[in-house]
Formats: structure tokens, sequence, C-alpha cells
């Protein structure tokens, strides 16, 4: 396989993005340290975002705001909004698509386009990314700006956008490796945190210098899989064809307000993201044979556990299964204990029409049972007539703050999943 001599993607980084969004928003908070906090009013919890006026002062992503104050005391936390940054985020891919068709959305704040023809020219290409950032700054704010990274492969392009932040413009041709890549850190690679970090320290690999001379198939021992050869060919500039993957997961997470840390106001949260999947689990016509809960206290101890069963999606089901793992926190974390967060996820999907019956359940010939049906039909009365239109008595004094959606790392939500 032969590394491409031009570039082929063009991607984009869209820098300190959530706290980009409240700026634009809000006139009054630009040029001013930001950082975007999951809730209020609560020194303890963490920026899940920071503007670059607050990074230059040493605020970090994951820092908590009292750690956060003691290094920019003029630091302003604004909570976060979930359903605003996805509507900017699909403002922002219209105009991307404006000057060339997306290849991938990768994240919130990420996405690559695919070069073809003269647009392989570096000077060409880099006349589209240009014309972007004017086009972004004219048609959706002028706060939102991006790191654009020009390479032959995805994960070039991807290493590109974080060599000059914020608002670059960086290319790499087959012409240029390694040499730029000779500066950076193994942890300034995508894919390589602390573990991969480690992991590769035991086989003798500690720079880039010594990744780039591996072989391919010691880059596939060092990972223990093909994973690390198609790593080393993309890193070398070949353009490998994606792996094709379906859904396998559906979960959500949320770190708790200090009012919902005791025990049986976190069960509350853990069945209302419960509900919030299995809306999402019909919505997308499948079916879940297994469920998994994980809680993390104050203590810093931690719970996990899942379990197996004839897939379904019928909620009833599904709550009493989470009643059944959520037994084995009080085993686990001491009831004194606040909890800090908890997260619920759905495993084991398959296609409703792909599931086998279960025996001793009666399906309907639509292949859904009565409890199912029972539940699509609510999912349309919270369509119409809102999420609350319908509710189960024990949610129903549940702050909303806990039943929006919220921004994973690697997947946008929907739109209507603001209103499930």
């Amino acid at each position: 396989m032969r590394a491409e001599s031009l570039p082929r993607y063009l991607m984009l980084d869209f820098n300190a993005y959530f706290a980009s969004v409240e700026q634009q928003e809000r006139p009054e908070l630009r040029g001013r340290p930001i950082a975007v906090v999951p809730m209020a009013d609560t020194d303890s919890t963490c920026a899940i975002a920071a503007s670059y006026e607050a990074k230059r002062l040493g605020v970090k992503t994951a820092m908590r705001i009292y750690e956060a104050r003691a290094l920019c005391p003029d630091l302003v936390t604004v909570p976060a909004r979930h359903d605003l940054y996805v509507d900017y985020h699909n403002r922002l891919m219209t105009e991307v698509a404006n000057h060339l068709p997306i290849h991938k959305v990768g994240s919130i704040d990420e996405a690559s386009c695919r070069l073809i023809g003269a647009e392989r020219e570096p000077e060409n290409a880099m006349k589209i990314a240009r014309a972007m950032k004017t086009g972004i700054r004219t048609n959706v704010g002028e706060c939102l700006l991006c790191s654009i990274g020009i390479a032959p492969s995805l994960l070039l392009a991807k290493i590109a956008t974080k060599m000059q932040k914020p608002d670059g413009l960086t290319v790499l041709t087959a012409a240029d490796l390694p040499g730029p890549l000779l500066k950076l850190q193994l942890t300034d690679l995508p894919g390589i945190a602390a573990n991969m970090e480690a992991r590769l320290a035991e086989a003798g690999v500690r720079s880039v210098a010594a990744l780039w001379a591996l072989a391919p198939k010691e880059a596939r021992a060092v990972w223990g899989s093909v994973g690390g050869e198609r790593y080393w060919y993309a890193l070398h500039g070949v353009d490998l064809p994606s792996l094709e993957t379906g859904r396998r997961s559906i979960g959500h997470s949320r770190v708790l307000a200090p009012e919902m840390r005791v025990h049986a106001a976190a069960r509350l949260v853990a069945r209302a993201l419960l509900l919030k999947a299995a809306v999402r689990l019909r919505r997308y016509g499948l079916a879940a044979g297994a469920l998994g809960l994980s809680a993390s206290s104050e203590w810093r101890s931690r719970f996990a556990a899942e379990t197996n069963f004839p897939p379904t999606q019928d909620s009833f089901l599904l709550l009493g299964r989470l009643d059944h793992l959520w037994r084995g926190i009080a085993a686990t974390i001491s009831p004194r204990a606040s909890l800090k967060k908890v997260s619920i996820w759905l495993n084991r999907l398959v296609p409703i029409e792909a599931r086998v019956p279960d025996l001793f359940i009666v399906h309907r010939p639509n292949g859904l049972t009565r409890g199912e049906m029972l539940w699509c039909a609510l999912d349309k009365l919270g369509a119409r007539y809102g999420r609350d239109a319908v509710a189960l008595a024990s949610q129903q004094h549940l702050s909303l703050q806990y039943l929006g959606a919220k921004i994973a790392f690697t997947r946008v939500p929907e739109p209507v999943e603001f209103r499930e």
C-alpha cells in the first residue's frame, strides 16, 4: 500500500466549541474567561469547556471549578445548553457543505470533507479552507473559530488541526512527512492516551520518531490487534477504507447536582436516563438484551454491573432490571457517601424484526409485545404534546435538567432527543 502524495482530506476542529457558542450568543462574555459547566451554583463541579481567555490562565477541561477560580478569580461559569450547541453544529455543517460535501461528522465540534480532483492540490485546498472560515464568520458567527487540517489521511488531517490553535490552517503532504510530526509528543497523537503510551513504552517506543520507524506488523503487535497496523498506515499517509460498524449501545450519564446526590434521588435520575434511552431504542427500531449501570461517589468508590435478558424495548421490564442492579449499589457504596455520577447503557442491540420471540411472551403480528406497543403509543403522545404529557408518578417532579439530551464525545444528539 502506497501513501497518498497529495492531501485527500480537509478536517475542521471548532475551537473551544461550547465556550465559543456561549460567547457568540452573549456578547457580554466575549473577551472574558469563561467555563461551561454541567450545572450552576456549585464550585465542586468541573469545567466541560473553557474559553481561550480562561485556557491562557491555566483553566483546563475537566478541572474542578474551585481549582479554576484559584487560577482565574474572574472566571465566569455558564451552565451548558446542549440544545443550543446542536443547533449551532447543524448551522455550521450547513455552511461547510456549501463549500465541500461532508464526508464524516466525528463529533459535535469536528467534521471532515474528502478532496477530489484539483481540490487535492495544496493551494486549491487552502483556498477552499479560507473560504470556509470566511463563510462561517459571516453566516454563522464571528466567535466560531476553527482549526483546519489538510492531509492525505484522516488521522494526519486530525493531527494537523491540533498543530495551530486557535483559528489555524495546516497542510501536511507526503513530502513533508515525518518532519512536522517529530516535534510532537506521543500523547499529542489522536488515540494515544496514558495507557497506550505506557504500552508503547513497554515495546521501546517512546517518541513519535520511534513509532514512525516501526514496521506495520510491529504496530499490530503493540496494539494487540489489526487496529495498530491500520494506525501505522494512516500515520504514514495511506488512506485505508473505513470499517463500517453498526450501533452497539445506547447510553446516558449525568453528573449529579448536589441536591440529587443522596441514593434515593440518584435512583430517580438513573430511571429517567433509562426511560430516555428506551425512547431512543424504540425510535431506532431496536431491542436491547443487556442493561448496564454504573455509579461513582465522592469517596471515589465505584459500582458497575450489567445484566442480560431476552431482547426487549419495554420500559417497564427495563426498569425492573434497573432496580435489580441498583440494589448492588448499596452493597458497594455506603449510603452515607454522596453519589456524584450515574450512567446507564443498553447493549446487545438487535433490530426488532430480527430478534427471536420469547416462547412464553405473546407477540403481536408486528413483532411487538403488548407492553412494547403501550410504550410506543406513549412515545407518540410525548412527541405530539411534549415529554411531560405522560410520566411515571415517581418521575413527575424530577428537574428537567436531567431529562434533556447531552452531547457525547463522538455522537451528536438529534434535535428530537431534546424533546424526548
